[in-house]
């Protein structure tokens, strides 16, 4: 399912002692291991290998144009527990002529602290879209919530 989210106001938002900034090609390494470590062996990638070799893939434009300005990597202090990919256009044909997230994931450890909401808010002034498993009820929650629908 495709749900699309069309630029307007949000909350602000804050955590205390977590910090955005955008991803660099130098943070592969860590992320490739944060992506493999956040889904349960297989869903996103074989191995920790395979999840560095999707992350470089994403760096080198593999899922479209990575858009720097709307992606976001959570930091609470040096540890690295999430991550928003967001190109500037996917390269699939059922998707949206706008901003997609490709990737949206947080560290076990940091699950249901409103990381995900934090980074998706971060990117709120723009019209964004993504691709979600009807069977993810956690993860349409949130997405409804922050105003994204059916398209």
């Amino acid at each position: 399912m495709i749900l699309i989210r069309h630029a307007g106001p949000t909350r602000p938002i804050a955590i205390p002692g977590v910090a955005l900034r955008p991803p660099t090609a130098a943070d592969a390494v860590e992320l490739g291991r944060l992506y493999f470590d956040a889904y349960e062996p297989g869903i996103a990638a074989a191995t920790e290998q395979d999840a560095l070799d999707d992350i470089n893939l994403t760096f080198e434009n593999g899922y479209g144009v990575l858009a720097p300005t709307l992606s976001r990597l959570a930091w609470a202090g040096e540890q690295l527990v999430g991550a928003l990919l967001v190109v500037e256009r996917a390269p699939w044909p059922d998707t949206p002529d706008c901003p997609f997230i490709i990737e949206l994931f947080t560290a076990r450890t940091h699950r249901r602290q409103g990381i995900a909401r934090l980074m998706l808010a971060s990117c709120a002034a723009t019209t964004v879209a993504l691709r979600v498993d009807e069977e993810n009820a956690a993860a349409l929650t949130l997405y409804r919530d922050l105003g994204f629908r059916s398209g």
